[in-house]
């Protein structure tokens, strides 16, 4: 575990990770729990900021290479050192701690994942689930609401949660802050606004501007981790693959819109990716299937 004075540095930069570099809430948990792994995996007493100066290039290789032997995934190890390495270059940045073994190793490859959409008919199924089983009505409409900004919209989790009552007008468009603050503003339809609309008028809590949109039972800004859950009830009930969570229905979103010959810069625009080659990943996807799904759903 880290000395009073690095746990106080450690606070500094993930205040930092929110404030300048505007890391969701859930990155900045998994950064702060890989970095507490890293802290045990260095000594059994308390780490100090002089022995993180000493450490060399072997010192960080063991570790991710006992990662590695106890099972963890690619995926994971990669994230792993991704949160050191920011955590020592925020070090050095700020005349703390000058030490670039870290970034004398490679990053693990991970292997390209493409994107896993749902076809019309089961989207809609989880839409239509979202409201139901819900401790309280209310609830049920507000997990509906989300469900629905997810794929309607094409927004990202942190996203929709993120949002508050001013955000969501009667306007045909909505602005919205994504990664690294960037700014987008993406077309909103009247039957989004409509779920949005049939969730303010149940909730029990008094919704004020400047206030989250979407509050839990005990009137908090919901956590991604309720939706998450609610997407994991929904596969259950209807006997789902385990990629049906709450990015699934973004990816289903772009790869509808491209399946109804929408162009790959216009898709781009919508989901704020950074370049195009992020979004040509929906060309990989069977649209020839997508495209007969939707037409059984609207024939007209």
């Amino acid at each position: 575990m880290p000395d009073k004075e690095l746990q106080k540095l450690v606070k500094r930069w993930i205040e930092w990770l929110s404030v300048q570099r505007n890391y969701s809430s859930h990155t900045i948990q998994s950064y702060q729990s890989d970095l507490e792994i890293f802290f045990k995996y260095l000594a059994k007493e308390k780490v100090s900021i002089g022995e993180l100066k000493k450490l060399d290039i072997r010192s960080f290789r063991n570790f991710f290479s006992l990662r590695a032997k106890r099972g963890i995934s690619r995926t994971t190890i990669a994230r792993e050192e991704s949160a050191v390495r920011n955590f020592f270059k925020w070090l050095d940045e700020n005349g703390i701690v000058c030490n670039t073994s870290i970034f004398q190793i490679s990053t693990p490859k991970l292997p390209k994942v493409l994107p896993r959409a749902l076809d019309v008919n089961t989207t809609f199924d989880v839409i239509e689930q979202a409201s139901k089983d819900c401790s309280e009505p209310w609830i049920g409409a507000r997990d509906s609401a989300i469900v629905m900004l997810l794929y309607g919209c094409g927004l990202r989790i942190s996203e929709a949660l993120s949002l508050n009552v001013e955000d969501i007008t009667q306007s045909e468009f909505i602005k919205i802050r994504g990664k690294g603050n960037k700014e987008r503003y993406v077309p909103i339809l009247p039957i989004v606004i409509d779920k949005i609309e049939a969730y303010k008028k149940c909730c029990p809590y008094h919704l004020y501007p400047g206030q989250a949109l979407f509050l839990g039972a005990k009137g908090e800004r919901v956590s991604p981790r309720i939706i998450q859950r609610k997407l994991q009830k929904i596969r259950l009930k209807l006997n789902l693959p385990d990629n049906v969570t709450p990015h699934a229905l973004r990816h289903s979103f772009a790869t509808h819109l491209l399946a109804q010959g929408s162009d790959l810069r216009s898709i781009q625009e919508l989901l704020g990716h950074a370049s195009l080659s992020s979004t040509q990943r929906y060309t990989d996807v069977d649209l020839e299937k997508i495209q007969k799904e939707y037409k059984k759903a609207f024939p007209n």
